[in-house]
């Protein structure tokens, strides 16, 4: 296993330093940050200034290679906007983003299991015809769209939760739910059919023959055998929920990596937007190889 997490690891970089180089060339596209910064009226004297200030004066290749060796060191420069160290700027945004995402996390999974669980059981019944419309409601609509009808509902109408912002709990059902609505009905769907092929199968019928409880060979084997594909799947939207907390964070006012993102990209912040993208990367990498080995703690036949 050792050997195989190194190979990953190797992979990891190589897979950082392909998204590092797109996106310096991506962010270059969006226009001059200098003009941005400056006032309209600004001459073109001070905008030669600015851009020399900056190091935009210098050869795309220039700055490339610049830009990849300040990435070795771990130096993602200062932020245009803030004049700190943009490495700096994420990770003061980065326990908020993963308050939100570990929520949302985690009311997916309070929902999902017993209602994929109900369902796999009962199979065409009005539960589970109930369920399987709430999971294909929950991955047709939009996490923006969610998170606007509940700050209508909640906020706007009934008055009972705040619309956004950072403080207790409260401030965080509304995106932790939005943010996790994707997740907890993909779970659902797919901890439903897992389910019911794995009590489709011989050694359940043998369990149910040796007069096994029904609750026992749900929990001991079961659940147990129906949850590699389900791990599989919320390791990869582990990632995509802290990707995706870039529109939830806007949308409710939370301060954190992907609020900071969008207003880098807004104000053309090179370095800002280098850094949280190379951050989010390095984020779901790490989760899909942390997936990876627990594929083998949870089923031994598998071997790397």
């Amino acid at each position: 296993m050792i050997s195989y997490i190194i190979r990953r690891l190797i992979y990891a970089i190589f897979v950082v330093f392909g998204v590092a180089t797109v996106v310096f060339f991506l962010v270059r596209l969006t226009g001059d940050p200098a003009t941005l910064m400056l006032a309209p009226n600004a001459s073109s004297e001070q905008v030669e200034q600015l851009q020399a200030t900056l190091g935009l004066d210098k050869p795309i290749l220039q700055q490339y290679l610049i830009y990849l060796k300040q990435l070795i060191q771990l130096d993602f420069g200062e932020s245009f906007k803030y004049g700190i160290s943009a490495f700096k700027l994420v990770i003061e945004r980065l326990p908020a983003t993963i308050e939100l995402a570990l929520a949302s996390l985690i009311i997916s999974l309070i929902i999902s299991f017993p209602i994929g669980i109900v369902a796999a059981l009962k199979p065409g019944s009005t539960i589970d015809k109930i369920v399987m419309s709430f999971a294909l409601f929950g991955q047709a609509v939009p996490v923006f769209w969610v998170g606007l009808i509940l700050i209508l509902v909640f906020s706007v109408h009934l008055n009972w939760l705040p619309s956004g912002g950072i403080g207790g709990i409260g401030n965080l059902i509304l995106p932790a739910f939005s943010l996790g609505l994707f997740l907890t009905a993909l779970v659902t769907r797919l901890l439903r059919s897992s389910l019911m092929e794995s009590m489709q199968s011989d050694y359940v019928r043998t369990a149910k023959a040796k007069g096994l409880r029904l609750k026992k060979i749900i929990l001991k084997h079961s659940l147990k055998n129906s949850l590699l594909p389900v791990i599989t799947v919320i390791g990869l939207e582990m990632g995509a929920l802290i990707g995706g907390s870039v529109v939830i964070e806007t949308i409710f006012s939370w301060p954190g990596v992907g609020q900071l993102l969008i207003q880098a990209i807004t104000n053309r912040d090179f370095p800002l937007v280098q850094a949280a993208i190379i951050f989010f990367s390095g984020i779901f990498i790490l989760i899909n190889l942390i997936v990876d080995i627990l594929y083998v703690v949870l089923d031994l036949r598998i071997q790397y």
